[in-house]
């Protein structure tokens, strides 16, 4: 699924004009096609249910005056609200009269009751930006307060659709995106205004497309990725995964890492880590081979186990860097002579990220494909901003880091951003029960356990991203977002790869 800025849809809204489409046809097609997907969602509890269509004057409003009339003819009690004053621009004014012709009742916001069991949002849509003016900073905050379910059209009013930025705006439970997704769906703070969130299609040509906007990752791109097993496969067939990582304080998160490669297909596992945690790998896990290294005081990997390193690489078909790693002299040189060594793709993630983040120009040194999977804090330290601005411009942060340092990079949070600084993929499944430690070490593995198996490292991203977040989905539906673990995921997720098969 492509998701455009507001300019971008403009643009080809303009290319399905010029191919003979009408802007009426449109604003008919778009207001009934959201009118069927809001019966689908909430059926027959809309008879005789109490409906209030807020429009604006733009041409959203025209969406929502087809809207409002179809919901009158459905057996609906809708009735349009104008939040501003009635519509001037052709399209919308033409169906505004075909509401009241059918009988639809009109009233102001001044004088109307918002005391419904639905509000149809249709006051701005992708038109807006910046900070709403009276009247329409009491109507949002009217139909914030107002107890009803909130449908908005396209996006949620007061959303920028272009950059996810809001100062005010209508939260809504259901969002009916008009032919694509737009960037105010998937970036913050916006797309916690959204809600459930679906597309409908209009009917522009797929010609009006152009073919490199950003897209949605979805279930049977990643399903298309993976191949069937030859029958006289054997376990060298699906990769040598190397990870280096672990430390005294955090041998869990090279546990979780390995489980999760395990679990996803790999066909040999090398754990190697600082020898003091040997009891803790051992105790939860039979399957890898280990790997104990020689460590420092502080109990990491020491610098002296350098030349044991660069031999495991020579055996690697992937290598994953820094779950638990820990932040030191000694792991700073590590990571740095992982980098600028391996011949094969090296997953970096966590005290990997913080290790590289002093002297980040030597990831321009890799000899390999070099996968970053950074948080919102490991990223704001790798470019010295804050977390805040990080958050506030995720697409182009991203894209511009990877372009900058030729690496794929992995923005993780809701909606995780995938990108070569080229091609942009943006994941929509996952929910807030990950917020958790542990689960980025799980997806570092996967995005691993993939490349070691062939995948190309976007795709081995692309991949684990998404099932990793389905996992979580799964998980949560099944204990509860606040209850589960990681290790509850790391159960689920084995026979989650049958989906894939």
């Amino acid at each position: 699924m492509r998701v455009l800025t507001s300019k971008q849809i403009k643009q080809v809204e303009e290319r399905a004009f010029d191919s003979g489409m009408s802007e009426a046809e449109l604003m008919l097609r778009a207001g009934t096609a959201c009118f069927n997907k809001i019966v689908k969602q909430y059926g027959d509890d809309l008879k005789g249910s109490r409906i209030a269509v807020i429009c604006g004057n733009g041409k959203n409003a025209g969406d929502g005056f087809v809207i409002a009339r179809l919901f009158f003819e459905f057996g609906a009690n809708s009735f349009i609200v104008l939040a501003d004053k009635e519509p001037e621009i052709a399209e919308p004014k033409m169906y505004f009269e075909q509401a009241k012709a059918a009988g639809v009742q009109i009233l102001t916001f001044d004088n109307a009751d918002l005391k419904c069991d639905y509000i149809v949002d249709c006051i701005f849509g992708i038109g807006f930006h910046g900070e709403p003016r009276a009247p329409f900073d009491a109507v949002f905050d009217a139909v914030n307060d107002s107890g009803a379910i909130v449908i908005s059209i396209d996006t949620p009013s007061g959303t920028d659709s272009s950059t996810g930025q809001t100062v005010n705006a209508i939260k809504a439970d259901f969002t009916v995106a008009i032919s694509t997704l737009k960037l105010a769906h998937v970036l913050p703070p916006s797309n916690e205004y959204c809600g459930k969130t679906v597309t409908v299609n209009i009917g522009i040509p797929e010609s009006c497309y152009d073919k490199n906007y950003p897209n949605t990752i979805t279930k049977s791109d990643v399903k298309s990725l993976f191949k069937v097993r030859k029958k006289n496969s054997n376990k060298g067939s699906f990769g040598h995964q190397l990870n280096l990582c672990g430390s005294y304080l955090m041998p869990g998160a090279a546990v979780i890492s390995a489980k999760a490669a395990l679990k996803t297909g790999v066909g040999l596992l090398k754990c190697a880590f600082p020898k003091s945690i040997y009891p803790v790998m051992t105790a939860h896990m039979t399957q890898p081979i280990f790997k104990p290294l020689c460590e420092n005081e502080e109990k990491t990997i020491s610098i002296g186990s350098i030349n044991d390193i660069f031999e495991e690489l020579k055996w690697a078909n992937s290598v994953v860097l820094g779950c638990g790693l820990g932040n030191n002299d000694d792991t700073q040189v590590i990571t740095g002579q992982v980098i600028k060594t391996s011949s094969v793709p090296v997953v970096l993630d966590a005290d990997g990220i913080n290790a590289a983040a002093p002297f980040i120009d030597i990831i321009k040194d890799k000899t390999a494909p070099l996968v970053i999977t950074p948080h919102p804090g490991e990223m704001a330290r790798l470019i010295n901003e804050s977390v805040d601005y990080v958050q506030s411009h995720r697409l182009e942060i991203a894209v511009a880091f990877a372009k900058e340092y030729d690496v794929i990079l992995v923005l993780k949070g809701a909606n995780t951003i995938v990108t070569d600084g080229e091609n942009v993929f943006i994941n929509t499944t996952g929910n807030p029960g990950m917020s958790m430690g542990g689960t980025g070490d799980m997806l570092s593995g996967m995005i691993g356990s993939f490349i070691a198996q062939g995948l190309s490292p976007i795709d081995s991203a692309k991949a684990a991203v998404y099932i990793h977040g389905l996992c979580g989905d799964i998980t949560a539906s099944e204990i509860s977002q606040r209850g589960m673990t990681v290790d509850d995921m790391l159960s689920l997720l084995g026979a989650l790869m049958s989906e894939f098969e």
